[in-house]
């Protein structure tokens, strides 16, 4: 009898917190429909003050994810809170004025995850065969903005994007940072126990290579020219395997064998957002300069100087060919800090008789997620 009476007391307990998370749900639908009719009315209100509005606002974004995550107070983590908060501001920002992303495609690649990490589910996604199109594809306006891979933490930069900054126009408005899991990925007509080749980009063979030599020392490694491709090639192979990402598992409808292959779990990529506007200071921001220097000795050394003087911190500096001039090089400085304050700004002028052009390329919001 005192059993019955302990089972019934849990089931009422558990219905009335079923009860309370049924009304809880009903006013976060009411609160995320109310910021949608804001939404729309920022939009209303945009269009009758300008003749071309701005309806992506790095900054501003950036610094509602920052408010976010500082006045959480869980159980559910920082990074988790402002994931959701991402989805619920892409879904309004769509309803102001959908977004289209180029991207070096194809679809199910990792800078596709970073531009559903950075944009959200509802961004319209552009999958383009080259970086080089995706700069000309928004500097065209066939896209809103583009995201471009800059450096990974284990391979170093990614030169061609570099190269392309030379002779564009765009600005940098944003930066994401996509921690990089490699999924060991098979087919349904997959032979588990007989697989002849493992597919994956060639980066993506260099990062996993010590799991591959403990696990599966004989098999061919055959690089292709996208993660993506490899999941899409397996489909109906039934000796090969790919390395991928999830998002390519999910894409394809591939079983992830082996989970987080990657030699090295810090394994992490960082990518640009490209656009054609400037963006205001949010706060916490990165500037990125293009830096053509003179061919003499101690060129690098006036340049850093003045980053010195004024306390300001580097965060990279990687250098290119000026082609076509011979022994001629530019260097790409990442910088905290925007231009707009002051001793980045003076910075910048102490520099600028020293080299023969310095420019910048963008100041943007340094990466929330």
């Amino acid at each position: 009898m005192i059993q019955d009476d302990q089972n019934t007391t849990t089931s009422l307990d558990l219905a009335k917190i079923r009860e309370d998370i049924d009304s809880v749900d009903q006013q976060i639908q009411q609160l995320i429909n109310r910021r949608a009719q804001l939404a729309e009315a920022v939009a209303k209100a945009k269009f009758a003050a300008e003749e071309s509005p701005l309806f992506y606002r790095p900054e501003r974004e950036a610094q509602v994810l920052r408010n976010v995550m500082e006045r959480n107070e869980g159980p559910l983590s920082d990074v988790t809170m402002a994931r959701l908060f991402r989805e619920i501001m892409s879904a309004c920002l769509a309803l102001e004025a959908p977004q289209s992303i180029a991207f070096l495609g194809p679809i199910g690649t990792y800078t596709h995850s970073a531009v559903l990490k950075h944009f959200g589910q509802d961004a319209i996604v552009r999958p383009l065969p080259t970086i080089d199109e995706v700069f000309r594809d928004v500097e065209a306006g066939s896209a809103n903005y583009g995201l471009v891979p800059v450096e990974n933490s284990s391979e170093g930069v990614v030169n061609h994007t570099l190269d392309c900054f030379k002779s564009s126009p765009l600005n940098v408005i944003g930066e994401v940072e996509l921690r990089i899991h490699h999924q060991f990925l098979v087919s349904e007509n997959t032979r588990k126990d007989s697989i002849k080749q493992i597919y994956a980009h060639q980066q993506t063979l260099a990062q996993c290579r010590k799991w591959l030599d403990v696990h599966y020392p004989g098999v061919e490694r055959v690089a292709l020219s996208s993660n993506a491709e490899a999941a899409r090639r397996i489909r109906n192979e039934w000796h090969s395997a790919a390395i991928a990402s999830e998002i390519a598992a999910n894409i394809y409808e591939l079983e992830i064998l082996h989970s987080n292959i990657e030699d090295n779990p810090e394994n992490t990529t960082r990518f640009l957002v490209i656009g054609r506007e400037k963006v205001p200071p949010s706060g916490n921001d990165k500037t990125s300069l293009l830096v053509s220097a003179h061919d003499r000795a101690g060129a690098l050394l006036e340049i850093l100087a003045p980053f010195a003087k004024y306390n300001i911190s580097l965060t990279s500096i990687e250098t290119r060919p000026a082609l076509p001039e011979k022994w001629a090089y530019v260097f790409f400085i990442d910088l905290e800090g925007h231009v707009e304050q002051d001793n980045v700004r003076a910075a910048i002028e102490e520099i600028r008789p020293l080299v023969k052009e310095i420019r910048v390329l963008g100041s943007y919001p340094a990466a929330v997620l």
